[in-house]
């Protein structure tokens, strides 16, 4: 690929923040309309579930396929076609007849969404060339999810609240548009010099894991535990996860590398990439039910309360991303840890819910927690890794987080699902909403209190030191490169 201008490439990055932005923006926005949904498709607690987890689900299985798809065809070919399916299927969801068709056709923007991120990175990676000029770049990427962050829940709220539900996907269809428009015009080809080859029965068994999981998670409920289908379903996860451990170290170019796993930043990074995102899924499943159903708030007032932590997450984003460049992800990880399990243990020990003060305190100890996380999971990832893997190592990161919200969405709905069941009068439904959603705070608390202990755990002396020696059995001739790499 030829040098571009400095002109050129801002552009190219503008039109890759634009594809984030529609991305991130559809799943905080949907989280607000989800109580106007459910009265007028009649939709249960899991049918909601469904409606965020049929698009994370697919995200997550399709995220490594695309990404090597896309160094192997080309990655504008890939970046366009994932926009023409995310636009499509985003103009099929505003016109969904029913709670089955809306799942099917959030599938089909998924399918285009695992098309967007993953390859717009690697589009930004190769265009942006000098490592200063592409930190910068980067860290204007990660800026875009902050401010889908602050923006969703307004805008979604104003949509819903002015012109119904059905609106929240029309916003992406004019951003959609020009953002293929502008590819097909200034964005240049680019290809990987020597890409993976496909690994379609590895891929087939993530699919086992995740799918079968998370059906098992949302169904339990209304089935039950012990019932066939649900067993059927824990057993098809099972067996999938021990094929994908038995079969992917056999492959010379597997889907999932798991020596990368024997790096304690690595393996690190993707637990804590699992915890935080299940928490920040299932705080805003929880929240936004509570503030519309049992507070009866508008969509819009709603949004506004959530403002908090939306706004923490914002304005802490840039800042963990420039401690971690100059101090490390140390820092960052202790300080979301410990802020995400105060704000779960204040929720989960007190009746917060019910003062505002204690319920604004609690919205952004969160939003401080999650918006110290998001920085250094890529980063700690990554970290000590061969210049050669850090992309794929990147990529398990990012499926990471939405196998996180997958299933924070399904275990905190499932939790909300049994506990409110047979609540026929909204006295009835508000006291069983709250007894349900104790058990789903201690859930969240949990969740950071793994990022606060895995977080100091994967980001000592000790755990720069697997890295290394990790990177040495991936690449022999990177442990000189590697062995002065920053955590």
């Amino acid at each position: 690929m030829s040098e571009l201008s400095h002109r050129r490439r801002l552009l190219v990055l503008a039109i890759c923040c634009m594809s984030l932005l529609i991305v991130s923006l559809d799943n905080t926005v949907l989280n607000v309309a989800l109580p106007s949904i459910q009265r007028e498709l009649h939709a249960s607690v899991s049918g909601l579930q469904w409606t965020i987890d049929a698009y994370t689900l697919v995200l997550a299985s399709l995220l490594m396929l695309s990404g090597s798809t896309a160094d192997r065809v080309g990655r504008r070919r890939i970046f366009k076609t994932g926009l023409v399916l995310f636009t499509l299927g985003s103009l099929l969801c505003s016109l969904a007849p029913n709670l089955e068709s809306l799942v099917a056709f959030r599938m089909v923007q998924a399918v285009g969404g695992s098309m967007l991120n993953p390859v717009a990175m690697s589009i930004i990676t190769n265009t942006f060339t000098e490592p200063r000029e592409r930190a910068r770049a980067i860290g204007a990427w990660g800026a875009v999810v902050g401010i889908s962050m602050a923006a969703g829940p307004l805008v979604g709220g104003l949509l819903v609240d002015s012109v119904g539900w059905r609106s929240i996907f029309w916003i992406n269809l004019p951003i959609g548009l020009a953002a293929l428009l502008l590819t097909w015009r200034y964005v240049p080809e680019s290809r990987a010099p020597k890409p993976r080859r496909p690994d379609p029965v590895g891929q087939l068994l993530v699919i086992g894991v995740l799918g079968a999981l998370t059906y098992a998670i949302i169904e339990a409920p209304k089935a039950g535990l012990t019932s066939p289908l649900i067993l059927s379903f824990a057993a098809v996860s099972a067996l999938s996860l021990i094929g994908l451990v038995l079969y992917e170290p056999r492959r010379a170019e597997p889907l999932i590398d798991l020596r990368f796993f024997r790096s304690a930043p690595f393996s690190g990074a993707t637990v804590i990439a699992v915890c935080s995102f299940a928490a920040l899924s299932g705080f805003l499943f929880l929240n936004t039910l509570y503030l519309q159903n049992v507070r009866g708030l508008s969509a819009l007032h709603a949004g506004l309360y959530m403002l908090p932590m939306a706004t923490l997450t914002f304005l802490c984003a840039p800042l963990s991303g420039r401690l971690v460049g100059s101090r490390g992800p140390r820092i960052s990880l202790l300080v979301a840890g410990t802020a995400m399990t105060a704000s779960g243990l204040l929720f989960g020990t007190t009746d917060a819910e019910a003062t505002n003060a204690l319920l604004f305190t609690g919205y952004v100890l969160f939003g401080l927690g999650f918006g110290m996380v998001n920085a250094p999971i890529t980063n700690t990832a990554v970290s000590g890794m061969p210049r050669s893997q850090a992309g794929v190592a990147a990529a398990v990161a990012s499926t990471s987080r939405q196998i996180g919200g997958t299933l924070g969405v399904a275990v905190i709905g499932a939790v909300l699902a049994g506990g409110v069941v047979g609540a026929a009068s909204s006295a009835g439904y508000a006291a069983s909403f709250a007894d349900a959603s104790r058990t789903a705070w201690w859930i969240i608390t949990a969740c950071g209190l793994c990022v606060l202990i895995i977080g100091a755990l994967t980001s000592g002396t000790w755990a720069r030191r697997t890295a290394r020696h990790t990177a040495e059995r991936l690449e022999p001739s990177s442990a000189q490169t590697t062995a002065g790499t920053r955590s």
